[in-house]
């Protein structure tokens, strides 16, 4: 069965967003001050989340919605159930793409696979700005938001904003190198909650044509 154009796409912005789940615990404070709060000391989050994709030319995808669990450093687990089940798992060495409908996964370094992109603000360590430049963007929406640039011209992304309500990230919008803009809104907001090992291992079930390193 041929890759479908729509799958492939919410697979990648998932891995990049992979990415990015914060809650601050500063609530007078400025957005940046809130994000570096948490990563001082959040270590687990979980969350529900819904995302849209919408093409340069203003066209709108489809709706997909799931669950993204965090372990820092290094360690993700990001389950879309709708609109097609698709699974990203990142142990701190590997990051695994899975497709159930395709019957196939894809094998990345998780060194160059997180590297200067918003995975890295969500399982990276607290140095965000060794790969981010840093602005607050003011308010919009009912959020305070902070805009996230890479350093780096091969992340694959122009920016990432974060939108918070109090101390809580509510909203991230991420620009890709292609025009495409992501927007995902989070839901059942869990910081540093218990979490299994095994969420963050995966196995290849039998019959999975396995791809990559």
């Amino acid at each position: 069965m041929p890759p479908n154009p729509l799958r492939r796409n919410c697979l990648r912005q998932a891995l990049c967003a992979g990415a990015c789940l914060l809650s601050g615990p500063l609530a007078n404070a400025g957005a940046i001050d809130k994000l570096h709060q948490f990563l001082d000391s959040t270590r687990t989050v979980r969350a529900d989340f819904s995302q849209t994709v919408v093409a340069r030319n203003g066209r709108q995808g489809q709706l997909s919605s799931g669950v993204m669990i965090i372990s820092r450093p290094g360690k993700f687990r990001w389950q879309i159930d709708k609109p097609y089940a698709q699974l990203l798992v990142g142990d701190g060495e590997k990051i695994w793409i899975y497709d159930p409908d395709l019957r196939q996964v894809t094998v990345r370094k998780a060194g160059p696979a997180l590297g200067g992109t918003p995975a890295a603000l969500l399982a990276g360590d607290s140095r965000i700005e060794k790969d981010f430049s840093l602005r607050e963007t003011g308010e919009r929406d009912g959020l305070e938001w902070v805009e996230a640039v890479p350093r780096t011209t091969d992340s694959g992304f122009e920016k990432v904003s974060l939108g918070f309500a109090g101390d809580e990230l509510r909203a991230m919008i991420l620009l890709d190198s292609l025009g495409q803009t992501s927007s995902l809104v989070f839901a059942r907001i869990e910081r540093n909650p218990q979490l299994a090992p095994s969420l963050f291992r995966f196995t290849p079930p039998p019959n999975t044509d396995v791809l990559g390193e």
